[in-house]
């Protein structure tokens, strides 16, 4: 059973977690709170806006989540955390599918709306987790709302990872990473965290890197069953931790773990996931959600922009650019812009596709005033010899003059002799 939101002076705790969810100056945050009736809701701070809870499933006999009439109005510290506006004068994911393996992503979805292209049924989305996650990825402004996915111009594929409710198994992730993969996604999001591996999840990987597809994946599941204060121990969750999947973590607005989350020692980035905005099935309005998959779904996003602008870079190798771009932490926190911004090496620029180097290194763009100013001190370097010269021919030799300087007479001598012959020693 869960435990009951708990207010406090920082925040409000997440129903079932404790996960406290602390104000940032210029940054709106939004907390998970419950109703007086009992529905969930999130509230902005410093405003009056409230936003339903996502959920993760749909219990047998439950109506499907519904489109939320709250929007949110201000611009959300995830955006601000990540830089997107500073991102999105650079790359917007043009040309790029990412396959969302989830509950389904809506096609109805106004913020998506001609973008989303559906492997059987997992165009209608039940659960709405899966349409969240999407828009984390590639949601488009809209009229009167400052929310955007990652990368606004990549398509979507959606993919079920799930059944129509939201219960997940090993075999049902397996075939929807092998069904996004052929159907021509060069990013798959993957939100499940699954507590052992399988061979059939190995071997949808294996395909995934023979087709040069990026696997972004949750690094652990989005919270305990139960609420406790105390994490459980740190192990590994699969698919993230297989070979070649980028493993994802879930931080708050402080860059710090929820208290009471699932643990990992092999999750190669953090970014967003606790208190974050996305849209829902349906309507324009906003829900709010935590956990590592709705992180994955920024780090899929930040891929598509790095692919968009660098397509000459296998998976393993943006995967790398996008860790060595990121904020140094104990998990580094992803950083679109310097990722999309960086400069590519030239061994990074043109890889060899046969056998892609594990990393791909990277530089900071060259300060480009550098050359301009370099040529600009030259003639004033010759300038200030001119003057040198003149001071010394005006100044310093009639002075030498008057106080009767003359050649010493070894300088005399030296001058008078034939070059080359050996003189004795003065008398």
């Amino acid at each position: 059973m869960e435990a009951a939101p708990t207010a406090t002076a920082a925040g409000v705790v997440r129903r079932g977690t404790v996960r406290h969810v602390r104000p940032l100056a210029a940054a709106l945050v939004l907390t998970a709170v419950l109703s007086a009736a009992g529905a969930g809701a999130a509230t902005a701070a410093g405003s009056t806006v409230r936003l339903p809870v996502l959920p993760a499933r749909v219990d047998a006999g439950k109506p499907c989540t519904a489109g939320s009439d709250q929007r949110a109005a201000d611009v959300p510290w995830e955006q601000v955390s990540l830089q997107l506006d500073r991102t999105w004068q650079v790359a917007s994911g043009t040309g790029v599918t990412v396959g969302v393996v989830d509950t389904g992503v809506s096609a109805t979805a106004p913020a998506l709306k001609g973008r989303v292209t559906a492997v059987g049924d997992a165009g209608t989305d039940c659960v709405g987790h899966g349409t969240f996650v999407a828009g984390l990825v590639a949601a488009a402004v809209r009229d009167g709302v400052r929310f955007a996915g990652v990368a606004q111009q990549a398509r979507i594929l959606a993919v079920r990872g799930s059944d129509a409710r939201g219960a997940v198994t090993a075999e049902r992730v397996a075939a929807g990473i092998r069904a996004a993969v052929e159907g021509g996604a060069q990013v798959v999001a993957v939100s499940a965290a699954l507590g052992s591996d399988t061979a059939g999840l190995r071997a949808a990987v294996a395909l995934a890197q023979k087709k040069d597809v990026l696997v972004v994946a949750a690094a652990v599941p989005d919270e305990p069953a139960t609420a406790t204060s105390q994490s459980p121990p740190a192990r590994d969750y699969y698919p993230a931790a297989d070979d070649g999947v980028l493993s994802v973590l879930d931080v708050d607005v402080d860059g710090a773990r929820p208290a009471g989350a699932y643990t990992t020692d092999s999750a190669q980035l953090a970014a967003p996931g606790d208190g974050v905005v996305g849209i829902g099935p349906a309507k324009d309005g906003h829900y709010i959600g935590s956990g590592a998959s709705l992180a994955a779904g920024f780090v899929a996003g930040a891929a598509a922009l790095v692919r968009s602008v660098h397509p000459e870079l296998t998976a393993a190798q943006t995967a790398s650019l996008l860790r060595s771009s990121a904020y140094p932490a104990d998990v580094p926190r992803l950083d679109p812009y310097a990722a999309v911004t960086s400069v590519l090496t030239a061994t990074a620029a043109a890889p060899d596709r046969d056998a892609a180097a594990p990393g791909a290194p990277v530089r900071m763009p060259a300060d480009q005033a550098a050359g301009p100013l370099r040529r600009a001190l030259w003639p004033a370097s010759a300038g200030l010899a001119v003057i040198v010269a003149v001071v010394w021919a005006g100044l310093v030799i009639p002075r030498g003059r008057r106080l009767g300087w003359r050649p010493s007479a070894r300088r005399s001598a030296a001058a008078a002799g034939p070059a080359g012959a050996g003189g004795g020693p003065e008398a």
